[in-house]
């Protein structure tokens, strides 16, 4: 574990980053400081690693001062992730993941072949290792960057807004695949972002950080969106911090239909009711085509992007109904075979009941778990579904 204990940083011209920060960092699981510009996350990172000395406190690895420890010894076992990757233009992949293991006095094929097996566990195809970091795409550097923390295998690993300089889409791909490798994997990791989102998607514990580098709340995610500290972290979680906690509720229960689906070329099902205005066209094999609506022959609407039934969320399922030209969520198989379909009414029944029920399990709100409020043993929560 690693243990931030009352560590503030102040500058020579007494600019203070960080305030009185106490902190308990499980092991085995992703804490994420997230919060505002000037509110010391990058800070509190670089103090782990001794990149930024602290003015006062300590930070303990596993019960040992940090500041015991010869300073390269203690950044070789951890990992490094920032963001536009960072990687030495003039050497190959290969070359640029080999990088610790070969400050470690690893054989260079040695390092190599490592390096190989990484490419493969980011997602990288071994075709590119052997060219350089300006011929690849940014996602496919910042995959390159997670290799090289991981190289000599460190039990921790650092991520400073890993993923920020990347297109929407390829940030999704980027943190399903560190949340892939941490479940393989498991180690430390403390990742900083500016992003709400994102924090709630990888974080098993989530430190939210004020302006003047003081702890606002440290909670896991479900926790924080249902129960926030104060009115600085509700603001900081957004008006829509009710949706993003539909993502702790899983799409299992939902009561789907198949009333309305149809193959393309068949007949209309016989006993629908008038209140069912639009039928769902799959391909023979069961996958969906579009809306169309009954008695007509226009050209098909789109179904919109469908939800795996119980493996999504809640939320993935009522934005693919809310997103539907029709109101109703197209559910599918791992596979892409339509199950059923569900209206946006039924999908609020659901997460009605699941309210009522407690849905997710929050924990309650704990005492001392924001400002102040000494240390936090980490407990892993539930992630996020879908």
């Amino acid at each position: 574990m690693i243990r931030i204990d009352s560590v503030t940083k102040r500058y020579p011209d007494g600019t203070v980053a960080v305030d009185r920060l106490s902190l308990d960092i499980p092991d085995r699981a992703i804490t994420v400081l997230v919060g505002p510009s000037g509110c010391g996350k990058t800070t509190t990172l670089r103090m782990i690693n001794r990149m930024v000395e602290p003015s006062e406190g300590t930070i303990l690895i596993d019960g040992e001062d940090i500041l015991r420890r010869p300073v390269n010894t203690l950044r070789r076992s951890m990992g490094y992730v920032i963001q536009n990757a960072g990687l030495f233009q003039h050497r190959t992949i290969v070359d640029n993941i080999a990088t610790v293991p070969r400050l470690l006095g690893w054989s260079k094929p040695k390092a190599r072949e490592r390096a190989r097996e990484l490419m493969e566990r980011v997602g990288l195809d071994g075709s590119l290792a052997r060219r350089y970091p300006y011929q690849l795409s940014g996602g496919q550097q910042q995959r390159v960057g997670v290799a090289r923390a991981l190289a000599a295998d460190p039990p921790v690993l650092l991520m400073d807004e890993p993923f920020s300089a990347v297109d929407p889409v390829v940030r999704k791909g980027l943190q399903d695949e560190l949340l892939r490798i941490q479940d393989e994997l498991g180690k430390t990791i403390v990742f900083v972002t500016h992003d709400i989102d994102e924090a709630v998607k990888l974080g098993t514990m989530v430190a939210v950080m004020r302006t003047g580098g003081r702890l606002a709340q440290f909670a896991p995610p479900a926790e924080l969106l249902t129960h926030p500290a104060d009115a600085f972290v509700e603001d900081f979680l957004g008006a829509d911090r009710g949706v993003r906690r539909l993502s702790f509720f899983s799409s299992a229960g939902l009561e789907l239909t198949t009333a309305p689906v149809v193959t393309d070329g068949a007949d209309e099902p016989e006993g629908l009711g008038a209140d069912v205005e639009f039928l769902l066209v799959t391909d023979a094999d069961g996958r969906p085509l579009g809306w169309r609506e009954r008695g007509s022959s226009a050209r098909l609407l789109s179904h919109g992007r469908p939800f795996v039934a119980g493996t999504d969320s809640l939320r993935a399922a009522l934005d693919c109904a809310v997103l539907s030209p029709t109101g109703w969520a197209v559910a599918v198989d791992a596979d892409g075979r339509v199950t059923g379909v569900v209206s946006q009414r039924t999908i609020a029944e659901a997460i009605r009941g699941a309210h009522a029920e407690g849905g997710h399990d929050d924990g309650g709100h704990e005492d001392g778990g924001h400002e102040d409020g000494g240390h936090h043993e980490g407990r892993t929560d539930k992630k996020a579904v879908g």
